[in-house]
């Protein structure tokens, strides 16, 4: 099997996971689509599967990776998987919820722009684009488009994912599951900018000091 075809298998397999806990909190797939903020969600969470076999990304350790980092993967995995099954839960059980289907859509919104933020980068870096934190062959600095004022357009986009996903379950738990987040993703980006600059020295300095990590002007 091609690695191509393994990371697509991966990819398909982890969706039918996330899809499992999802529909299983919520209380069966029966009270899952009786809510349409949740058959939206679930039909933009099915075309970022489909679209996954169509990108170039990979997990490829390259020519240089920092392994070092390869603990934040992990915590991904384990808060992600909660963020998928404890939000729809809670909204059945009424647990620390947010009043009003408002909520709802103002969180399938963010969970939209979310995820264009999320793919967008994949596809415009192409075979730089790894699961792991590495200097691909051929590797070049982009600094244009997405990427002209907002260095980790991608991490920000993981991030309004998944505060849009815990407001459609109207979710104050899935909040709480998306801060946790922020400590991994932070150290994730340390990691990949230390990197970076070491690749590319004064060209990363100049791009560094005129953009912004995650929102412009602010961050």
């Amino acid at each position: 099997m091609t690695a191509k075809a393994k990371l697509t298998l991966t990819a398909l397999i982890s969706s039918l996971i996330y899809f499992a806990l999802v529909i299983s909190g919520a209380g069966g797939l029966r009270a899952f689509i009786s809510r349409p903020a949740y058959v939206v969600m679930g039909i933009v969470l099915l075309v970022a599967t489909v679209m996954s076999p169509f990108t170039q990304g990979n997990i490829s350790p390259g020519e240089r990776e920092d392994r070092s980092n390869r603990w934040v993967l992990a915590v991904f995995g384990v808060v992600g998987l909660a963020i998928g099954y404890f939000p729809a839960f809670a909204d059945r059980k009424e647990f620390w919820t947010i009043d009003g289907d408002t909520i709802r859509w103002i969180g399938v919104a963010l969970f939209i722009i979310g995820a264009v933020l999320r793919m967008w980068p994949v596809f415009v870096l192409g075979r730089r684009f790894s699961g792991l934190v590495a200097i691909q062959p051929g590797h070049t600095l982009v600094t244009t488009g997405i990427y002209h004022r907002v260095r980790n357009p991608s991490y920000l986009g993981l991030l309004v994912n998944s505060v849009g996903w815990s407001l459609g379950f109207r979710s104050g738990v899935g909040l709480l599951l998306t801060a946790l987040l922020i400590p991994p993703l932070i150290a994730r980006i340390n990691s990949e900018e230390r990197l970076l600059h070491s690749q590319f020295g004064a060209e990363y300095e100049a791009y560094h000091s005129r953009t912004s990590r995650l929102i412009p002007g602010l961050y």
